[in-house]
């Protein structure tokens, strides 16, 4: 076998006759991509500062509101819902939340004697309000008339929804917009019971309504 080396085994000879000692293509190519992989981390780096900074520069105010009687004051991001007001502020964890869409009726509570999905309120909004949450209804240790039906009619099975289906069904009875079943059911409409518990909770709200 021959010894010889094949032409295209044989480095080009440079101009000089020296041996290059330059840097070669392969070198310059993974510089470049060190370089450019640097560049776009201190990118991801500085990006990721910015916001946040953005965050923790997010507007907020303070916000005064009546809930259950009792004035309260809290300083709020200003995107803060009134049901994360409610459960992340004042503790008030009675009120649900399930969908956090205005979707399941799971949050609901009275604002100034009309009923709303907390989670879609912005608490800077209500400036003033008076709030009536699950933990308002009841007088001491004596029940709400609508929340002992609910036990008289065992209206519940997990309980998750039960907040929001009672502070709904105090608020139908207000409206009055309890003179049949079928009524009832539509204006509870968006209070959604995933036990199926709907006949009972019909009933509960019905048999309060005729006590009044």
């Amino acid at each position: 076998m021959s010894a010889d080396l094949s032409e295209s085994a044989v480095p080009p000879p440079t101009e000089s006759g020296e041996s290059s000692s330059g840097p070669t293509r392969r070198t310059l190519i993974a510089t470049g991509v060190v370089v450019g992989g640097a560049v776009v981390a201190g990118g991801t780096f500085l990006a990721g500062s910015e916001e946040a900074t953005a965050a923790e520069a997010a507007p907020s105010s303070r916000v005064s509101l009546t809930v259950n009687g009792t004035r309260r004051t809290a300083t709020v991001d200003n995107r803060t819902s009134l049901l994360d007001l409610l459960r992340e502020h004042l503790d008030l964890t009675g009120s649900k939340k399930g969908c956090n869409a205005g979707a399941c009726g799971a949050c609901t509570v009275l604002v100034d004697g009309q009923r709303v999905n907390s989670c879609l309120t912005l608490a800077v909004r209500l400036e003033g309000a008076e709030v009536t949450t699950i933990e308002g209804l009841a007088e001491g240790d004596k029940l709400h008339s609508l929340q002992q039906a609910f036990i008289d009619e065992d209206a519940f099975q997990c309980g998750y929804c039960t907040p929001g289906q009672i502070m709904s069904g105090v608020a139908c009875i207000q409206e009055g917009h309890t003179n049949s079943p079928e009524e009832i059911r539509e204006y509870m409409s968006g209070n959604i019971c995933r036990c199926g518990c709907y006949v009972k909770i019909v009933r509960a709200v019905e048999k309060t309504a005729a006590r009044k």
